[in-house]
C-alpha cells in the first residue's frame, strides 16, 4: 500500500473513532443530566398531591378513594401499579390505572367519568387523575412488572395492542414500531428502546408516569400514548379508550420482570 493511501486510511479511522467517542460522550452526558435532575424530580410534588387526593373526601358523594380496588383489594395501593392494566370483574373490562381511577371517582365520589375523560390534559379533574396515578405508581417503585394474562379479555387486549403497535397509517405512514420496533434506533441523541421485546428496567413502559422537563408537565401513560399518536399524525385517541389500554397491555406484558422507576423524569 502506498504511503499516501495508508495515511488517508489512518486519518479516516481516527475520524470514525473520534465520532463514535463523541457520540458516546453525548449519550453519557444526557444520562448524567437525567441523574442530576432525578435528585430534584418535580414528580415528588405530584406524588404528595396524589396521596392527599386519595385520602380527601371529595365529589358529590363527599367520599375518599380509600375503598378503590385497583386489583389487589379495596384500598390496597402497593404493588397494584405493576399489575395494570388487568381485567376487573365489577366493570367486566380490562382497565389501566387511569381508567380504573375514573371508575372509582364515579362510583365512590360521584364524579362524571365521561366529562373528566373529555377534559384536556393538565386541567380540572384530569390533572387530579394524573396526580393520583403518579402517587400510586410511586408506591410500587422498585417492584417488577407482572401483568396478568389469565382472563380471555386480557389475552385479547394483548393481541389487539400488538396489532395497533404495528399498524401503519397517517400522512407519514408511521406506526409505533417505526420508532420502537427494533434495536439501535435514536432520535436527537435520544435512545429509542425496542418495545417489541422486554426493554429492561426503567425503560419505556416502566418509566411512566414521568415529569417532562421540556414542557414542565407531569405526563401519565395515557398522555404519553396520546403524544405518540400526535407525532404519527394520527387522530388523537380517546382518553382511557380500549385502544390505548390495549397498547398498555402489550407494552406492559412485554415489560414482565422489568423494575418500575416511575414516576421518572424525561427530557
Amino acid at each position: 500500500m502506498k504511503r499516501g493511501n495508508a495515511l488517508v486510511l489512518l486519518a479516516l479511522g481516527c475520524l470514525a473513532g473520534g465520532t463514535a467517542l463523541a457520540q458516546k460522550t453525548s449519550i453519557q452526558a444526557i444520562e448524567e443530566y437525567r441523574a442530576m435532575l432525578q435528585d430534584g424530580n418535580p414528580a415528588d410534588l405530584y406524588e404528595a398531591k396524589g396521596e392527599d387526593l386519595w385520602k380527601q373526601k371529595r365529589g358529590p358523594k363527599n367520599a375518599s378513594l380509600q375503598q378503590c380496588d385497583l386489583g389487589k383489594g379495596p384500598g390496597v395501593v402497593k404493588g397494584a401499579f405493576v399489575e395494570l392494566p388487568r381485567y376487573f370483574p365489577d366493570t367486566q373490562k380490562v382497565q389501566d390505572l387511569e381508567s380504573r381511577l375514573l371508575t372509582c371517582m364515579q362510583t365512590l365520589q360521584g364524579f362524571n367519568a365521561a366529562e373528566i375523560a373529555k377534559t384536556g390534559f393538565g386541567r380540572g379533574e384530569k390533572a387530579n387523575v394524573t396526580a393520583l396515578a403518579t402517587w400510586i405508581a410511586a408506591e410500587s417503585r422498585g417492584m417488577k412488572f407482572n401483568l396478568p394474562q389469565n382472563d380471555v379479555q386480557e389475552k385479547d387486549f394483548y393481541e389487539i395492542g400488538k396489532r395497533l403497535f404495528f399498524q401503519r397509517g397517517g400522512p407519514h405512514d408511521f406506526s409505533c414500531a417505526s420508532c420502537h420496533g427494533e434495536d439501535g434506533k435514536r432520535i436527537r441523541l435520544q435512545d429509542l428502546p425496542n418495545l417489541t421485546v422486554n426493554p429492561g428496567d426503567g425503560v419505556g413502559f416502566a418509566a411512566w408516569p414521568a415529569y417532562r422537563v421540556s414542557n414542565g408537565q407531569m405526563w401519565s401513560m395515557q398522555h404519553r400514548l396520546n403524544d405518540c399518536y400526535r407525532q404519527q399524525r394520527f387522530p388523537y385517541p380517546g382518553f382511557a379508550s380500549d385502544a390505548t389500554i390495549a397498547l398498555g397491555v402489550y407494552l406492559g406484558v412485554n415489560s414482565k420482570g422489568s423494575v418500575s422507576i416511575a414516576p421518572a423524569i424525561k427530557r
